[in-house]
């Protein structure tokens, strides 16, 4: 597996552990579309959307230490707007991440680190079984 593949490769366990947790957490299936015109996710009363212009700006960091500082790891829909703010930094190219202090690595740490804190660490599995 060269460096490309194993980006890719973090975008796409981190897409299908999203659709999990939406499917655990709600009951129903996960529709990406769906998601984003609800826009209903909030953490500490703040639009997901505020979270992910942050990551189209710049900043990351900024973004994912006030997310985490103000989550209820205990209210699904936070943990999926987390999860969400994950998934849409997983899609970024390197290059953006880069230039933003920023790794696939990272994203991919942060939301093992959302499973476990929220009660979800089962899905990790779904890295096992696929690497």
């Amino acid at each position: 597996m060269n460096f490309t593949d194993e980006k890719d490769y973090i975008m796409r366990m981190i897409k299908e552990m999203v659709r999990v947790l939406f499917s655990l957490a709600f009951g129903k299936k996960y529709v990406s579309v769906e998601l984003e015109k609800e826009n209903k996710y909030e953490v500490s009363g703040k639009n997901l959307k505020i979270f992910l212009n942050m990551i189209d700006l710049g900043q990351i960091n900024e973004a994912e230490n006030i997310l985490l500082d103000s989550i209820d790891y205990t209210n699904k829909n936070e943990v999926m707007a987390v999860a969400l703010f994950y998934q849409y930094l997983s899609e970024k190219d390197n290059q953006f991440l880069e230039n933003n202090n920023y790794t696939k690595e990272e994203v991919l740490s942060g939301f093992k680190q959302l499973l476990m804190k929220s009660g979800y660490s089962d899905l990790l599995y779904l890295l096992k079984y696929n690497e």
